[in-house]
């Protein structure tokens, strides 16, 4: 299985690479990227740097252009296409249907990746993408169980990719409109996912108190570790208590998965972490590409030790294991 590891930056691919990545993803530094955050991301330069630099130690670069195209402005995200192939890039991770017939009329030589954001979690939705723009490859969305996963791959003419670890979304990759609700801005549409335009923090009684929008996310006591406010991850008054009602602060590891997931024929294991630094990118790369190692020799894979890197200092198998139903 490929190891497939993120970048946010020009340091964080090298970082990627250098740790023993298969391949990496990375996107530009506009809104045709769906992790648009300040400070983060790739000029049409610095991704011709970087994809050089990979090419010399034999790593793949995927270039993520995963946003839907707004309205009237198709030519932004063309213009990413065009720019990512010009730099040479091995694959393109795509989510809108129009830019993916773009990229396939106007680049057939080109590899094609459906993106996440696409949300094809099913046998006729992926192999539709397959038939109407040759596409390679799917990065199937966070809420399919192992067997479901397995089914799906029986089913399907094209390569299947699942993260296996970062940050984890209770809701399915390009559905989610909590941020737009509350923002005007939402990952699928703009990049971003609670802008941090839009996030305000205030004391009050001895607690911090993070707001999004117009919308109080989350109290935190004096020493309290205070995490960033998306909606989907605050904590709400009820009738009966207050607390996380969407989501617990907690990532994604799926080590323990790893045989169950090879088994099921997924083709590329991802990391997810654009936003994270050099150090989180090094550590997890390394861990992973040792695990792999292991599992390649027949070893178990021991309970990871990354816990640390995590948000909320909690890690789940998520809707892999299913262990609600």
């Amino acid at each position: 299985m490929e190891l497939i590891c993120p970048a946010g930056t020009p340091a964080a691919l090298r970082a990627a690479v250098d740790a023993g990545a298969d391949a990496v993803y990375c996107g530009f530094r506009d809104e045709t990227n769906a992790r648009n955050f300040p400070g983060l991301n790739f000029s049409a330069e610095e991704l011709r740097s970087g994809i050089a630099y990979a090419h010399n130690h034999g790593v793949r670069i995927l270039v993520a252009i995963n946003t839907f195209a707004r309205a009237g402005a198709l030519d932004v995200w063309t213009r990413a296409v065009d720019a990512a192939v010009a730099a040479d890039a091995d694959a393109l991770i795509i989510a809108d249907a129009g830019i993916l017939d773009y990229a396939a009329q106007r680049h057939p030589r080109q590899r094609l990746h459906v993106s996440v954001q696409a949300g094809a979690a099913n046998p006729d939705a992926i192999n539709y993408y397959m038939k109407a723009f040759g596409a390679r490859r799917v990065v199937l969305p966070r809420v399919l169980s192992v067997p479901e996963i397995a089914a799906i791959a029986r089913e399907v003419d094209c390569e299947t990719e699942v993260f296996v670890f970062g940050g984890l979304c209770v809701m399915e990759e390009g559905r989610c409109s909590l941020s737009s609700y509350a923002t005007g801005q939402s990952p699928n549409m703009h990049g971003v996912c609670s802008p941090a335009s839009h996030v305000h923090y205030r004391e009050e009684k001895g607690q911090l108190i993070s707001r999004l929008g117009a919308f109080t996310v989350n109290k935190f006591a004096a020493g309290e570790p205070a995490g960033y406010p998306t909606l989907c991850k605050g904590r709400f008054q009820t009738e009966h208590a207050a607390g996380y009602l969407f989501e617990d602060p907690v990532s994604l590891d799926a080590t323990a998965m790893l045989p169950a997931l090879r088994k099921a024929g997924v083709t590329a294991l991802k990391i997810e972490g654009r936003q994270r630094g050099r150090a989180y990118i090094e550590r997890v790369v390394r861990n992973f590409r040792k695990t792999l190692a292991e599992l390649n020799d027949g070893v178990t894979a021991p309970p990871g030790d990354l816990v640390a890197l995590t948000e909320g200092q909690s890690t789940t198998a998520g809707a892999y294991r299913k262990s609600w139903r």
